[in-house]
């Protein structure tokens, strides 16, 4: 065991403790966090001097810079540097601590240094949330940007917004809805003319309302969605799901918290599970839930009564893209003459035509399989496809109910 006035080393625990010095009465007291070191050769294993510096052994300025400090740890990095010292004699003044603080008291207030504001972070911060769809986290992240513009024109802040807005589409290319949501935000927020307001602050206050009302209105469309499809729904009936979808578990649960009896078919999802999620999310709410393989439409197709799927976009044509699979299940349930209804927020509403599923950004995403597989073999799994609306029966939107082709109406009404 080494011991000093300030610094104790218990060679049995390879612990390392700093007390407040009888000797200098500094003021202060640092206790290093028990932490197990591997023991350095020729230090510490005889009672021989240790390789450290006494780091109270200075003037009396330590004492006012301990407080502002204390209670503190003693770094693993200064103890190299002081161990490292007393061998090779650097001549670097290693006698002052690192010291991190724990915790303060008294009327002082520690101050963080504040992070610079990135749109990524407060969207991402949003969309940890698992009730927040996730053009709705976008749309939150953008009315932040106006909050905290030091923009002193409106088209400066019009250009922020741009930026800004362009820079949430880019971290997410494959996701249709978050560039919709962008899109129709950017739309609906800066309607009026940059010139309409002459002081910056009544225009940021202008723009930072209705922000915040299409927020509002956007996250309500569930609910909305909800209303509308639940009629729907009839007792005793069968319904097919595929992917996992927050408005149509949403409308499913509206469903049977009014006592409606119904089954619900959900298929599995791969490769990541959204259809399992799916159903363990319908169990609670007292749903009975079968769960089968995505290869098991077909089969199960005669016993069902509607299709019911949720949709990441729904583009100009009235048609849908969605998870992979969707629309393998619209043909399977068109030929035996099933109805299949699409549940979408408005804001999922974008304005693309594709003519076919090769005329979409490719999406890729990673699937493991259970066996080796060759190299040579090439592995194409898209995350999403292409409905065209012929397969489609009615689409449940906050706007209404709506048919394919009424979609297109609504879109230039949106986008005006």
């Amino acid at each position: 065991m080494y011991s000093s006035p300030s610094l104790r080393y218990d060679s049995s625990h390879q612990e390392f403790s700093m007390r407040e010095s009888d000797e200098d009465n500094l003021g202060i007291s640092l206790e290093a966090e028990r932490s197990y070191l591997k023991p350095t050769p020729g230090f510490g294993s005889s009672g021989q001097k240790m390789g450290f510096c006494n780091p109270f052994h200075e003037d009396r300025k330590m004492s006012q810079e301990g407080r502002e400090f204390a209670p503190s740890s003693v770094t693993f990095e200064w103890l190299r540097q002081a161990e490292s010292a007393s061998l090779y004699g650097e001549s670097e003044d290693y006698t002052r601590p690192v010291l991190h603080p724990v915790r303060s008291w008294g009327p002082r207030e520690v101050v963080r240094e504040q992070q610079p504001f990135s749109v990524i972070h407060e969207f991402d911060s949003w969309r940890k949330s698992p009730e927040l769809a996730e053009a709705v986290a976008a749309i939150k992240a953008l009315t932040a940007v106006i909050k905290r513009s030091e923009a002193s024109t409106m088209m400066g802040l019009e250009v922020e917004l741009k930026t800004a807005s362009d820079a949430l589409k880019a971290s997410d290319e494959s996701s249709i809805s978050l560039s919709a949501g962008c899109d129709l935000f950017m739309r609906y927020v800066t309607r009026t003319s940059a010139i309409e307001y002459e002081d910056i602050e009544a225009g940021k206050a202008r723009l930072i309302e209705r922000g915040e009302r299409f927020g509002e209105i956007s996250q309500k469309a569930r609910r909305t969605i909800a209303e509308l499809g639940k009629d729907f729904i009839a007792d005793g009936s069968t319904i097919l799901t595929h992917g996992y979808s927050r408005v149509v578990l949403a409308l499913l649960k509206m469903a049977a918290a009014e006592g409606k009896d119904f089954n619900v078919i959900c298929t599995e999802g791969r490769p990541d599970n959204t259809g399992a999620e799916m159903a363990k999310e319908l169990v609670p709410a007292g749903i009975p839930v079968t769960l089968i393989l995505d290869s098991g439409v077909a089969y199960m197709m005669e016993t069902v009564d509607m299709v019911l799927v949720g949709a990441d976009g729904v583009v100009e044509s009235g048609g849908i893209i969605n998870m992979l699979g969707t629309y393998q299940t619209a043909l399977v349930a068109y030929s035996l003459k099933k109805p299949v209804y699409v549940a979408a927020e408005s804001y999922k509403f974008a304005r693309l035509y594709p003519l076919d599923q090769r005329d979409m950004s490719p999406a890729p995403r990673h699937v493991d399989f259970l066996v080796p597989i060759p190299q040579t073999v090439n592995v194409e799994n898209s995350a999403r496809d292409y409905t065209p609306p012929q397969y489609l029966t009615l689409l449940f939107t906050d706007l209404g109910i709506l048919t394919p082709s009424a979609v297109s109406d609504e879109l230039i009404q949106l986008y005006l």
